[in-house]
């Protein structure tokens, strides 16, 4: 009798590809070039220091080479990506006004649902623009700003030209220089001292039309003592074209705040995904970051924390999912600039099909952060003879009064664990589903509600065959 190989099937994309027509109000040209920079500027409108801003990062992209390390990146062709696409709507603050296609797409991926369920306000960015953005008026009461970045610089300047891009420079890598060059959409969130939000914000992203680069930037500031949970969620529908996402995260935790971002990338698998985030957290503060990795051609997404002020604490709980044609290059890395700092991070990664997962992260801790503890956990799990896992920590010690930890484990699905279950009444492929999702659990129980269904797709993976 001939035996099945283990078979686990792709993620059921179908909900994620519907596509719509590809309508605009303004298209940028295909390509990279100062004028198509000062138009993009001109077209959102923006004030001189910005419009500055943008062609300075546009001369740092150009003398900037192309990241020497990671996966390849060779077929990303600016020239043949377009930049900037304002979708044919305004921004709506009902969901009634948004034009109907693009509502139901929003519809279809939960997002209004998840609004009138669990949610304290909603951005939902189409393209290069926000649509739709709403928050509780209990929170303006409280003083929380909750808005559009286009909208925040306009009306907050002063606070967007203290912190835009200062955590995040465009000298950091290429890929941040041509976000600072034409970025455009994202999110603005201000939480006052001593504010606590309880319920969460959600940002949602989708990006629609073919050939497009996403550059949405992301600011955030939790004021001393405050507290808040930020969800982000991102997807496409695929194309035979290469799509480009190079958005950009900063998050400002002060003294005695904290935040939770969590966030699953969806991508399509034309995506290159080259996001960039970053979080500076001062005294006493914490931030959290929960992430799912599940799309994209390519991915580098790497969250850093710089632990700024004495006592400050980072926590990173990711999980990806690399299947045939993907590369999952992720991982973390934080800095422990301060005394008794501590940080944990907790990676997994589930390749199958000839997927790559790799982790890549860094600790580096200063000579004055005395005190300071740190522990690294990387699992990977491969599920078949083609695919490949590498983890990748570089742990940089200047201080002899630490305590560091690391471990790493790369293994497949032992045969004995499912020989055992299955020795127990239980089919081979519901003991298989047991250990995939018992691998998956600790960071799948992070993630936020909104996010189950997108959840439930990896875990409910379909097993068949027998055992060898």
């Amino acid at each position: 009798m001939d035996k099945k190989k283990t078979v686990v099937e792709d993620i059921d994309r179908g909900l994620y590809d519907i596509k719509n027509e590809d309508r605009y109000r303004y298209k940028a040209s295909k390509g990279l070039t100062p004028q198509i920079v000062l138009d993009i500027s001109k077209e959102k409108n923006d004030p001189e220091w910005m419009r500055e801003f943008r062609l300075r990062s546009l001369e740092i992209y150009n003398q900037t080479s192309m990241p020497t390390w990671g996966p390849s990146l060779h077929e990303l062709d600016m020239d043949d990506i377009v930049t900037y696409v304002r979708p044919d709507t305004e921004m709506k603050g009902k969901w009634q006004e948004v034009p109907d296609d693009i509502k139901d797409t929003f519809e279809r991926l939960g997002i209004p649902q998840a609004e009138r369920e669990s949610l304290a306000g909603v951005g939902a960015q189409y393209d290069s623009e926000v649509v739709y953005h709403s928050v509780k008026e209990e929170l303006v009461k409280q003083g929380v700003v909750y808005t559009d970045m286009e909208s925040a610089l306009r009306e907050y300047e002063p606070m967007i030209k203290e912190y835009f891009m200062k955590l995040v420079t465009p000298n950091d890598h290429k890929f941040v220089a041509l976000h600072g060059a034409v970025w455009s959409g994202g999110s603005f969130v201000y939480v006052p001292p001593g504010v606590q939000v309880e319920i969460p914000l959600q940002s949602y992203f989708r990006l629609n039309s073919p050939g497009a680069g996403q550059f949405e930037h992301t600011l955030i500031i939790v004021d001393k003592g405050a507290k808040l949970h930020f969800i982000e969620g991102c997807s496409a529908p695929k194309y035979n074209v290469t799509n480009l996402h190079a958005g950009c995260v900063e998050l400002y935790i002060k003294e005695d705040a904290s935040l939770r971002y969590s966030t699953i990338e969806n991508w399509s698998r034309n995506m290159l995904n080259l996001n960039t985030k970053r979080a500076l957290v001062e005294k006493n503060g914490s931030i959290e970051w929960v992430s799912g990795s599940f799309g994209s051609k390519i991915s580098m997404l790497y969250p850093r924390s710089i632990l700024k002020g004495e006592g400050a604490r980072a926590e990173f709980n990711g999980v990806t999912f690399a299947a045939q044609g993907q590369v999952l290059d992720t991982g973390a890395a934080v800095i422990h600039a301060a005394p008794y700092t501590s940080s944990n991070i907790n990676s997994r990664s589930i390749s199958k099909g000839g997927g790559v997962a790799v982790y890549r992260g860094a600790v580096k801790v200063a000579p004055n952060a005395h005190h300071c503890k740190s522990l690294v956990s990387c699992e990977s799990l491969m599920l078949d003879d083609l695919s490949r896992s590498d983890t990748l920590p570089v742990i940089d010690i200047q201080n002899d009064e630490v305590d560091i930890g690391h471990e790493a484990r790369i293994g497949r699905i032992r045969e004995e664990a499912i020989f055992y279950l299955m020795s127990r009444g239980i089919s081979e492929q519901e003991a298989k589903a047991m250990i995939v999702r018992g691998f998956a659990e600790p960071i799948a129980k992070e993630l936020p509600l909104e996010y189950a269904v997108e959840m439930n797709n990896l875990i409910n993976i379909e097993l068949e065959g027998t055992i060898g």
